[in-house]
């Protein structure tokens, strides 16, 4: 529990939760505290990871918190943390056990590369701190299991940075329509998430001062540092081609590439949608085709000097009673979803479909959104301000948040077996309650990847 004192939990509760009644639509701008809070109520903030997510994340959530304690393996990007968001009063350290350790840290937000999520998620858990780790959660399926089974165990508030679940307010509307009946019964969804860019070759450099590397790599197999800084090649945001930082997201050895990256988002509102409709059952089969642009032996890239992660993709994915889900990269980002009624699309910038159009005349009930969005939250500045506040209130209140690692995980499992079969270039069947591949050693072998030896969970 934090140790947020009794008073600053009555405000906090008070300012933010008592909007359940309330149309979802005369929800307006707010704060949940008050600016003029004294410092001792504010919510102490360790952050493990310190790269643009993490700003992002602590701007959202800045008027509730104070970061004490930061923790990143490059030395600019913690300093920098600190100096924008503590005023450079923070402590620092390259190995983020030592926040995990402090007395004085009521949360930790876990903002690292993919594969850098479980340990330090599973270890916060245990040290008995409440944790926001940006999504997605894990790197395999098994590591999914092992953080539910922690977050049982110990009771821990973990919030998964899937925001689109905060009140981005056209998903939360697409909600309240399936739940509403609108669409009838969910017979087919598609996550539109486009495809992982490509690169040439990656020359291996020394890497930068101030990066300890190996501490980046962590549990992933030990590998050289690539940089190429070719104006020719850098992407709309005018990054270099790296197998580090920003770019891990385009290396299977730390991410998933799309699948898991914007797939962590648009397949966790096509699994909502069916989830709200009374579809809750997981997966039967997965089949499809994948586009890589290097060439695969037994599920990993043979060429280790460029970007390796699914370019197009088309996967169908069996549900029991006919359902399907789609992720594909290609037609406009966002998630169709059809039913028996009819259908609707919905991206961060639109909602639209006959079910929408009739709203003019047969609107929601007041209530509709409110109910979807269970929370009780009132949309705030934006949607990261939303998703902390729901986080920061459930730390406090002792509820599952809006994106709690169950939830997550059964999208993300889905995600995860799509990323396994275009690897290995075949479909797969799934047994849900074992969570197992059937009928294929191989593939089911690929739900863990082993931890490289000093990189262990410390279980304690």
């Amino acid at each position: 529990m934090p140790r947020l004192p009794a008073a600053s939990r009555r405000t906090f509760l008070a300012t933010a939760g008592t909007v359940a009644a309330a149309p979802y639509f005369a929800w307006q701008p707010r704060t949940l505290a008050a600016e003029t809070r004294s410092p001792t109520d504010r919510i102490a903030l360790g952050l493990i990871g310190a790269g643009g997510i993490s700003h992002e994340n602590l701007q959202a959530a800045r008027k509730w918190i104070d970061v004490v304690a930061i923790a990143d393996v490059d030395a600019g990007r913690r300093d920098e943390v600190n100096h924008r968001f503590a005023a450079g009063k923070a402590a620092v350290f390259a190995d983020y056990r030592q926040v995990i350790e402090r007395q004085d840290v009521d949360v930790i937000h876990v903002a690292t590369p993919d594969h850098w999520h479980t340990k330090p998620v599973v270890e916060a858990m245990l040290a008995g701190k409440d944790v926001y780790c940006e999504k997605p959660l894990t790197l395999t399926i098994d590591e999914g299991k092992l953080i539910r089974s922690i977050q049982k165990k110990t009771g821990r508030i973990v919030q998964v940075g899937t925001q689109q679940r905060s009140t981005f307010p056209l998903f939360v509307k697409a909600m309240a329509l399936v739940a509403e009946g609108r669409l009838g019964r969910i017979n087919r969804v598609e996550a539109r998430i486009g495809g992982s860019p490509t690169s040439p070759a990656i020359p291996a450099v020394p890497p930068p001062a101030g990066l300890d590397w190996d501490r980046w790599l962590g549990p992933a197999p030990a590998t050289e540092y690539r940089l190429l800084d070719d104006p020719a090649w850098r992407d709309k945001d005018g990054r270099p081609k790296t197998n580090g930082h920003y770019e891990f997201r385009w290396w299977y050895e730390y991410s998933g590439g799309k699948l898991t990256d914007w797939g962590a988002h648009h397949v966790d509102i096509a699994a909502w949608a069916l989830a709200v409709n009374g579809q809750t059952a997981g997966p039967l089969a997965i089949e499809g085709t994948a586009k890589h642009p290097v060439a695969f032996k037994d599920g990993m890239p043979v060429e280790q000097d460029r970007y390796n992660t699914a370019t197009e993709f088309r996967f169908t994915v069996d549900f029991p009673g006919g359902t399907q889900m789609v992720i594909r990269s290609d037609e406009a980002n966002g998630v169709l979803i059809e039913g028996d009624k009819g259908r609707i699309f919905v991206s961060r910038g639109k909602l639209t479909g006959k079910p929408v159009e009739d709203l003019a005349d047969h609107p929601l009930p007041e209530d509709a959104l409110a109910k979807v969005y269970a929370s009780n939250l009132p949309l705030l500045e934006n949607e990261r301000s939303a998703h902390w506040a729901n986080f920061l209130l459930c730390t406090i209140n002792r509820r599952p948040p809006i994106s709690d690692v169950h939830s997550h995980m059964k999208m993300l499992n889905i995600c995860h077996l799509a990323g396994i079969a275009a690897r290995l270039g075949r479909g797969l069947k799934w047994d849900d309650a074992a969570e197992r591949i059937v009928g294929d050693e191989q593939a089911d072998a690929m739900l863990a990847r082993p931890y490289r030896q000093g990189y262990a969970i410390e279980m304690g």
